[in-house]
């Protein structure tokens, strides 16, 4: 029975000799931890690499296919091998050989790199970015790698870089003709599709912290067409400026921090803003529950907000308020609950250096102009200036919902609330 750990120590302190340019002491330790497990394919491989190290390319390439008779089915063993070709000069050997690797492994990192390195070596840029992509594809996030494989990361990130900078050229130059010819037509769906596949923008999906309502898309931000309510609403921003100005004045400490979870809760992205009046909010409704105070100080912003298809769900809805941020404040990224509503932001006071992000969409706020979006997308918002920033955020229905989905919603939300505070 082989020794693991013996093993492990003589193959170890064959690659430290290797290091130190003692080659005869590393073949001598690969001897012993062949003789150790000589018929272990893990083994035979690692004294196959380390080998091919020390230089003897035709022992190397005995011991990796000594190894790959053993466990044909293991595709490290073939990039093993792939590489001792690479020594050998063999380069159609090499890619017979990645192939069959990557045909029991299509994502394996290190044939995808292989193979890249090796089409660029044969000078086809094209393949070598393919394959470098499938290399960069395939690694999971937060994924550790060694040292001297960082460079070569680095490398195939740029060579793909280049290959989508020469393909976003090529494209251009075939659709700026028709898009002269439909520049009345909507194309930012086109842009978005083309900015995603040549990796210029990230694919953000709907990620709702509680309901999920599928089959519907995840629009980041929805157009202005589709809201006809949206201009009278609009209308009354020097009114509700007026009295946002005189709450600001008169009740400034009615604005209560934003975030507030209880002492022990886990806060997350939360903790620097938990219980902070960096972020912080006047409500006249919140989760159905309306603030007559507030209403009575505010009655042109309540008669604004009746306009607008506000959910009306016990507990739950509707939600709008007074939105500030002080200087120099983020809002981290985050998801709201549910996408059978959707968020408006009205601008009430915005300086210059504030800024808000949704998916892979920055938008500038500019007062008096409304944006509609889905919060369940990924969003964060941030005030760079010396300023404060104020906006009126408010939900409505998801004008892609039927009517009947919406009382269905109504009636399965309230369930779920009356559920668990029967508890």
């Amino acid at each position: 029975m082989t020794d693991e750990t013996q093993l492990r120590s003589l193959l170890g302190s064959a690659e430290q000799a290797l290091l130190q340019g003692q080659r005869s002491d590393a073949l001598s330790l690969i001897a012993q931890a062949r003789a150790a497990a000589p018929d272990h394919p893990d083994a035979l491989a690692a004294c196959g690499m380390l080998t091919l190290q020390a230089g003897d390319v035709a022992q190397a390439r005995a011991l990796i296919e000594q190894a790959i008779a053993i466990n044909p089915r293991n595709a490290r063993y073939l990039v093993n091998l792939a590489t001792v070709l690479r020594a050998c000069k063999d380069s159609d050997g090499e890619l017979k050989v990645l192939d069959q690797a990557l045909a029991l492994d299509p994502y394996l990192f290190t044939a995808n790199l292989q193979k890249g390195s090796l089409f660029e070596q044969r000078g086809d840029t094209k393949r070598a970015a393919a394959a470098y992509h499938g290399a960069l594809s395939s690694l999971r996030p937060g994924m550790q790698l060694p040292g001297p494989v960082r460079p070569l990361l680095e490398h195939a990130q740029e060579v793909v870089r280049t290959q989508f900078r020469q393909l976003e050229q090529w494209l251009q130059s075939r659709l700026d003709p028709l898009r002269r010819e439909l520049a009345a037509e909507p194309q930012d769906r086109v842009d978005d599709c083309l900015a995603t596949f040549l990796g210029k923008k990230r694919i953000f999906h709907s990620q709702p912290t509680m309901t999920y309502f599928p089959r519907l898309p995840a629009i980041c931000f929805f157009e202005r067409r589709d809201f006809p309510w949206l201009e009278g609403v609009e209308a009354a921003t020097p009114a509700i400026r007026d009295e946002l100005g005189a709450l600001l004045a008169a009740a400034p400490q009615d604005f209560t921090p934003y975030v507030n979870h209880a002492p022990g809760s886990p806060l997350g992205q939360w903790g620097e803003l938990n219980n902070s009046k960096r972020w912080s909010a006047l409500f006249l409704y919140k989760d159905g529950t309306a603030f007559d105070d507030s209403i009575a100080r505010c009655p042109r912003t309540a008669a604004a907000l009746a306009q607008a298809p506000q959910v009306r769900i016990p507990n739950r809805g509707p939600t709008a308020f007074f939105s500030r941020l002080e200087p120099k404040t983020r809002i981290p990224p985050h998801t709201g609950s549910t996408n059978t509503r959707l968020t408006v932001h009205l601008p009430l006071i915005v300086p210059p250096g504030c800024g808000f992000r949704v998916g892979a969409e920055v938008r500038e706020w500019q007062p008096g102009t409304a944006l509609i979006f889905d919060d369940t997308i990924e969003h964060e918002a941030w005030n760079d200036s010396d300023q404060q920033r104020v906006i009126l955020i408010f939900d409505i229905w998801n004008p892609l919902l039927t009517p009947a989905e919406r009382q269905l919603m109504t009636v399965a939300t309230t369930g779920i609330a009356e559920f668990f505070d029967e508890g």
